[in-house]
């Protein structure tokens, strides 16, 4: 949206490929409905298109059904923001993996809910995590009703990317923190429903590095969320042009004018590897790179 309309400011006419069923991203599907109350994301979007000159097309994702070979045959320039769709998983049985549920996805089917009532609400919860996602599930599981609310991190709060606000947010609604311990395995009752989950109590070693203890500590719970990051959907560069894309750890490799490896191709925002993932920033590399996209196309123009 950022390089959109930025680009619709200099005049140039743009279209955006939207997977999802509205517009918004991050904003729209991925953040506590608590921190973006009513209908802000949408409200934002409507401003921003309000300038003029630019269309979404919906359901069009990148790698389903859309290619890149596609996008650079019918457009001047392509500008990818595919930001980071993956959620980690834990590292353990294939038990524990079916029985817990990324962060991500419980607060955009929470979003797009028009009625919470219909929401699964835990009455206890374990929520995997030490950045704002883990902070955000928590809070928002207590605000939905659940009686206890359990965030566990593998090291100390010292350590947690949440910010210290977002740590206060969390104690004052009531979520207990429990540090130095590492997920084991997802306990299961005789019905298959999770009861709880099995922690291993860690230690700082000498040198910095965590280390297991022999100890261990069982967390009683009806549901488990992991909020352990994001990760870069590599599907979404499955067609043959899109491979060619030079990556760095994974992501997209781009110069500081944010071209890729492929002329006319662009990109910017999670799915780089440029700075911290952070919204402020995805914008901030939309902005810049719409300036080098609109540069490029008037310096080609002015030769012509």
């Amino acid at each position: 949206m950022s390089c959109a309309h930025r680009l619709a400011m200099h005049g140039h006419d743009v279209v955006i490929f939207e997977a999802q069923a509205k517009p918004g991203g991050l904003n729209e599907y991925g953040i506590a409905r608590y921190k973006l109350t009513d209908n802000y994301a949408q409200e934002e979007v409507a401003f921003l298109l309000s300038i003029g000159g630019i269309e979404i097309r919906y359901g069009q994702a990148l790698g389903r059904g859309l290619e890149l070979a596609t996008l650079r045959r019918e457009f001047d320039r392509v500008f990818l923001a595919l930001g980071l769709q993956a959620s980690r998983a834990l590292a353990l049985d294939e038990s524990s993996h079916a029985s817990a549920t990324a962060a991500t996805d419980y607060i955009r089917v929470l979003r797009q809910s028009a009625d919470l009532t219909d929401l699964p609400v835990p009455a206890s919860a374990i929520v995997i995590g030490a950045g704002n996602t883990a902070i955000d599930i928590a809070v928002q599981a207590k605000r939905l009703g659940s009686e206890e609310v359990t965030l566990v991190y593998r090291r100390g709060i010292e350590h947690m990317t949440a910010t210290p606000h977002e740590q206060a947010i969390a104690r004052d609604a009531g979520v207990r923190l429990v540090t130095y311990a590492q997920p084991e395995r997802i306990l299961l009752d005789n019905q298959g429903h999770v009861a709880g989950m099995r922690f291993t109590r860690t230690r700082l070693a000498a040198d910095g590095r965590l280390e297991a203890s022999d100890e261990t500590l069982d967390i009683a719970a009806q549901a488990v969320f992991t909020a352990i990051g994001q990760a870069f959907d590599v599907e979404a560069l499955s067609d043959m042009q899109a491979q060619t894309l030079a990556r760095d750890s994974g992501r997209i490799r781009v110069n500081d004018a944010f071209r890729t490896s492929l002329p006319g191709v662009y990109a910017g925002g999670d799915c780089v590897n440029l700075g911290q993932d952070l919204t402020v920033e995805a914008v901030q590399h939309g902005k810049l790179a719409a300036e080098a996209i609109h540069f490029e196309l008037m310096g080609k123009a002015e030769a012509a």
